[in-house]
């Protein structure tokens, strides 16, 4: 028998407490039910494929189960029946939590993704990066870098550079595949890719200076890393997904993190062979990053971007993102995650419209209604009713 997770009126601090094994059976009850109402659902790869060609739509599509796990455990069955009664048009298939990384069977060390971001640990990944999640905190962060010093990145590339072609790498993802690959759109996920992988393998403040100070060998371990992603994606490309999601958070708040030129000289060769790659297979490629990339936009739609996301409403002002871009790329993202909280349901609801009304309706509703990034825990249960609600009364 299953135990019924935390309810609506849970205190924040309430599921924190539970024990592991009944944070694991709320996931996995959650991850069983909302994936059996996607199962039951019509069949819709063709259209929603159609609809991200800018082929025209009745109606924007959605993404709404985009959640960390510590929203699960706190509302479980309350927020599965929302995601049940409402299946997403977009379904995101993972073979392992990016953090986590590739854990081969008989690893020593083993962590499980509850066990991992929901409690306080710390671990080292097949990168041998280190991380780190605290227990009151929501997701992990790399704290410790394997390329402390440029001499040993000879090292590094010969004997540590993981192996995107090892067997068993994208096992987790074959079951979920197997049912919904044929008949659904899936999208299957590629995080860190770049320069999220960089700053993780180096460390955030020496990577900004080394893209003055050591060019050259920022630029050998970003062609190891593109060859990587290119050897990824030829895996994900023998499956029947329809799409590959790929991540690199160049924003900040303000505007992109280094100068737009210094970008295009260094990493838009390497994100069009990339994407290249993905529609070689003939898939879809969705970029991710966060913050105002607006300077950029015209780049990624070049080398070849078909989804734009998460188009952050607050760095970035989406009607202008929508007047000079729309039509020339599909947009993910733009609902407010950062404003869910503090909302009424009333507000979540105007502020989804909206955002249709900007991102949506004027170009043939060639977009993924989605939360701008992974919800929060802190997010009232009534407030994820109003979004995904309002979805669906378009």
């Amino acid at each position: 028998m299953w135990n019924q997770g935390p309810t609506a009126n849970s205190r924040p601090c309430d599921y924190r407490a539970l024990p592991l094994s009944e944070m694991e059976e709320i996931v996995a009850r959650f991850k069983e039910r909302v994936d059996s109402a996607q199962l039951a659902s019509p069949p819709n790869k063709e259209r929603v494929r159609e609809a991200l060609r800018r082929k025209g739509a009745d109606r924007c599509l959605t993404r709404m189960n985009r959640l960390t796990t510590d929203v699960i455990v706190r509302y479980g069955d309350a927020l599965a029946d929302l995601l049940c009664q409402f299946p997403d048009d977009v379904i995101s298939i993972t073979s392992y939590e990016f953090s986590l990384g590739y854990q081969a069977p008989g690893r020593p060390g083993h962590l499980t993704n509850v066990e991992a971001l929901m409690q306080e640990k710390d671990w080292v990944d097949e990168w041998g990066i280190g991380w780190k999640h605290a227990a009151d905190g929501v997701g992990a962060n790399p704290v410790s870098h394997p390329i402390k010093d440029w001499s040993q990145l000879d090292d590094y590339l010969r004997n540590h550079m993981p192996d995107p072609h090892e067997h068993g790498r994208l096992a987790a993802a074959l079951p979920s595949l197997a049912k919904h690959g044929s008949s659904k759109y899936c999208v299957g996920v590629l995080n860190l890719t770049l320069f999220e992988r960089l700053f993780s393998l180096r460390g955030m403040d020496y990577v900004l200076e080394d893209f003055y100070t050591n060019e050259k060998e920022i630029g050998r371990l970003c062609e190891a890393l593109t060859q990587y992603a290119i050897g990824l994606i030829g895996e994900w490309g023998k499956t029947e997904i329809s799409a590959i999601f790929l991540s690199d958070d160049w924003g900040s708040q303000e505007a992109l993190m280094i100068s737009p030129a210094m970008w295009r000289r260094q990493f838009k060769e390497h994100y069009r062979r990339i994407f290249a790659e993905v529609h070689r297979w003939g898939k879809d490629v969705l970029f991710h990053s966060c913050g105002n990339i607006t300077s950029i936009i015209p780049d990624l739609i070049e080398v070849g971007v078909d989804v734009l996301d998460p188009l952050q409403p607050g760095p970035m002002n989406l009607a202008e993102v929508a007047n000079q871009f729309g039509g020339k790329v599909s947009f993910s993202g733009g609902i407010d995650d950062q404003r869910l909280e503090n909302y009424s349901p009333r507000e979540v609801k105007d502020m989804v419209r909206r955002t249709i009304d900007t991102l949506g309706r004027p170009f043939g509703n060639s977009y993924i209604v989605a939360a701008a990034n992974a919800i929060l825990p802190s997010v009232p249960l009534e407030n994820l009713e109003a979004m995904i609600q309002a979805c669906h009364e378009q």
